[in-house]
């Protein structure tokens, strides 16, 4: 027997709102400074991490200065108790795939032209558009 909310009419036939256990594939977008503070870039890591342990797949795109956190040189402030640069290759360390913005290379974060670390792939806006179309969820932070 069939929980009438799991179903939606428009919905085809046998299709359910429920996608606990289906596999997803979640893009999270990071676009903030790392240490802006406020903890809205660990916030969106931590989310990764969770969705990950779920068994969900997880992609990351960093750009505009969030490209920051992909660079060894980034630090966190004192005071602060979380390293996102670590969290973020953890999540690479997990099979969490991470580009990383190419223009934003030189453009953007404070530490403008250091390289991205290993794992962190120099990517394009086009590479972006196509893991968005690929995806079931978009997240932007």
């Amino acid at each position: 027997m069939t929980t009438p909310w799991m179903f939606h009419p428009c919905l085809p036939a046998g299709v359910s709102l429920k996608t606990k256990n289906r596999h997803m594939k979640t893009l999270i977008i990071f676009n903030r400074e790392p240490y802006d503070n406020t903890d809205v870039t660990w916030n969106g890591l931590r989310l990764a991490e969770t969705l990950r342990k779920n068994g969900q797949e997880v992609r990351i795109f960093l750009m505009n200065d969030s490209v920051d956190l992909a660079r060894d040189v980034c630090k966190p402030p004192e005071g602060y108790d979380q390293d996102l640069s670590q969290m973020l290759r953890d999540l690479i360390a997990n099979n969490v795939s991470v580009k990383v913005c190419g223009t934003c290379m030189a453009r953007c974060g404070i530490y403008k032209n250091h390289p991205y670390f290993e794992g962190a792939a120099k990517s394009t806006m086009g590479e972006l558009a196509d893991w968005v179309t690929d995806s079931d969820k978009v997240i932007t932070f």
